[in-house]
């Protein structure tokens, strides 16, 4: 009897976790690799599991794809691994044991680290040495993206008619990361070609039994649940599991009645655990009926406020919108940055931009500047939000406040290196990528978490996102732009502009693009500034006749200043006839050289404009 049809005859189990075990006997390198330099560590795992009555054993290849491999400098020895694999896995297993051959997910979080196709490669690849090997069938696991599981069943589907058996996983009990509901989930990759569906890692017992009751049992397929041990603790150091094989044996039974055929272990399980779950539940009859619990729709509120503030891309559509940055200062004396604020709001700007710690170096929190700037002051603010200094915990965290201080305008910039700052030795944490970020600000939008879970609520936030014009190929930046606009872009601020003919090419380079641009301007303040933004900060070039201009007057501090105004003044003359959108940046805090930039802007404008609930219109 092969797998399919012992599936549809009686009720299976699958084997615990590999690396737990590996790592209680003191190993702690590349699982994967063992296969050929300690096979006889890996074949007693596999034993360990045979005695204790599993039926499905998996090999040792969650890992074993060139993507992952090539940390370790392995990239070359895929097909020596998973071949080896293979072999010792049915060297352990009687004839009572079917040998599947496990694949795990590449995508997680960061959805944009590594393209559909090279997943397909990778995947490809494993699949052919367990082809070639005979294994009795395919266990993909730990698949937290949808498209990427769906894809990888096609493929599969297409080249074997083996059993596959297609695991998602989940941050939230019922629900994937991307709001999409796990029986919705699992109809899908029934629908690509799985024999098996079910859910494995992240979840303990107790969540994974709640996620199947949301779960009808499927058309054609079957179920299946590979619990963790349970929620990890951490101790010197090291990851603990601590859920009692007892509490397994009657979880067990309770995913039984779920209507799971194929009932295994993850993270944290060891023979223990699977030895209790076959005490209880293994050889019964599959259940063909369940009842399935129904939760109601989540109730998400999305209400603009009337009175709110046309957002900033909607304002560049229709007219000539400036913004300001002006950075928090890198001192606790706040009176000069207020000030500057106040002006730059009279004379007209649409909104105060506050960078997050720029240049990686630490300033007072431009959430809190942004919130007295909103309050106290009645300035539409624009916050950029840097993935260099925030987990993805703190990131929602701190898009939560922004929310909840009604600030709606953001920046999600991926954020200079730590190498770069102050303090080199601190950790740049980057669980996000830009592109990531703004994904996931545009899920808040639509109520749910980053990890798909309801909020109750929406946000509301317009999101911009940065472009550097100063790089050897322009188009490539403008693919990157796109590529932005995909994830939900609503506008752009770009990186200083220093020279007319370089405005008109980014124009040019741009035109095709409905998105709004804010290009920027920032004006130089002396020969020291304009050298050293040449020669020390990445993709700044300036033409040698304003290196010239800014010499002139060098030593001479009013002059220069006077200079780098007028420098400014011609940029904004040409970027006038081409962009709608002016972003002004302020140096070193010196408001009075934006201020009179933008005062500037506003006279060659020649429109009359007024203030309506901190944003000015037409």
């Amino acid at each position: 009897m092969n797998l399919r049809e012992a599936l549809q005859d009686r009720i299976l189990i699958g084997d615990g976790a590999m690396g737990t075990l590996l790592y209680s006997y003191g190993i702690d390198r590349c699982f994967e690799e063992l296969n050929l330099s300690h096979s006889e560590e890996v074949i007693r795992v596999h034993q360990a599991y045979v005695e204790a009555g599993a039926d499905v054993i998996q090999t040792n290849t969650y890992g074993a794809n060139y993507s992952k491999l090539s940390r370790y400098g392995l990239e070359d020895q895929v097909k020596a691994i998973n071949t080896a694999a293979v072999k010792l896995a049915k060297q352990s297993a009687t004839d009572e044991q079917y040998v599947v051959g496990t694949i795990g997910g590449l995508r997680g979080i960061q959805k944009q680290t590594i393209s559909l196709e090279e997943i397909k490669r990778c995947f490809r690849e494993q699949l052919y040495c367990f082809l070639f090997e005979k294994v009795d069938g395919l266990l993909l696991e730990t698949y937290y993206d949808l498209e990427e599981l769906s894809a990888v069943v096609e493929i599969a589907r297409n080249e074997t008619d083996l059993p596959i058996i297609a695991h998602i996983s989940t941050h939230e009990p019922g629900v994937l990361q991307d709001g999409t509901a796990l029986a919705d989930a699992l109809e899908q990759v029934e629908a690509a070609g799985a024999d098996v569906v079910g859910v494995n890692c992240r979840l303990g017992p107790y969540h994974m039994i709640q996620s199947l009751e949301e779960v009808p049992l499927p058309e054609r397929a079957v179920l299946s649940a590979y619990p963790n041990a349970s929620l990890p603790g951490f101790q010197e150091g090291r990851l603990v599991y601590s859920t009692a094989p007892e509490y397994f044996q009657k979880s067990a039974q309770s995913l039984y009645e779920q209507g799971a055929r194929l009932i295994g272990g993850c993270c944290g399980t060891t023979p223990e655990h699977i030895k209790a779950m076959a005490q209880q539940v293994k050889g019964l009859p599959p259940i063909t009926e369940k009842q399935v619990l129904r939760q109601p729709e989540p109730t998400i509120v999305s209400e603009r406020d009337v009175n709110e503030p046309p957002r900033l891309h909607e304002v560049a559509k229709k007219q000539r919108s400036v913004i300001v940055e002006l950075d928090p200062p890198k001192k606790l004396n706040t009176d000069r940055f207020f000030e500057g604020a106040q002006a730059l709001h009279e004379a007209g700007v649409d909104s105060i931009t506050l960078a997050d710690n720029s240049l990686a170096s630490p300033r007072i929190s431009n959430a809190a500047m942004a919130s007295l700037l909103k309050q106290k002051h009645e300035i539409n603010p624009l916050v950029h939000i840097a993935c260099r200094d925030r987990n993805l915990v703190g990131l929602q965290s701190h898009l939560m406040g922004l929310h909840t201080l009604g600030i709606q305008e953001v920046l999600a910039v991926t954020g200079d290196p730590t190498k770069i700052g102050d303090f080199p030795g601190a950790t740049s944490v980057y669980d996000l990528s830009s592109f990531d970020l703004i994904h996931y600000i545009k899920q808040l939008n639509k109520g749910l978490s980053f990890s798909g879970k309801p909020l109750g609520a929406s946000t509301n936030f317009s999101v911009a996102a940065a472009f550097n014009p100063n790089v050897r190929n322009l188009n490539r930046a403008v693919g990157r732009m796109e590529k932005k606009i995909s994830y939900g872009a609503d506008y752009f601020i770009s990186q200083p502009v220093f020279n007319e003919s370089q405005m008109l090419e980014v124009y040019e380079a741009t035109k095709h693009i409905e998105t709004p641009i804010y290009i920027g301007i920032m004006p130089l303040t002396g020969l020291k500034n304009a050298e050293f933004l040449h020669n020390e900060v990445p993709g700044m070039k300036l033409e040698h006749s304003i290196l010239e201009r800014m010499a002139a007057v060098d030593g001479d501090r009013e002059q220069s200043q006077t200079e780098g105004l007028a420098i400014a003044k011609s940029l904004i003359d040409a970027a006038m006839d081409l962009f709608n959108g002016i972003y002004l940046i302020t140096p070193f805090l010196r408001y009075e050289m934006t201020l009179e930039l933008t005062n500037y802007i506003h006279e060659k404008t020649g429109q009359e404009r007024k203030v309506t609930n901190g944003i000015h219109v037409t």
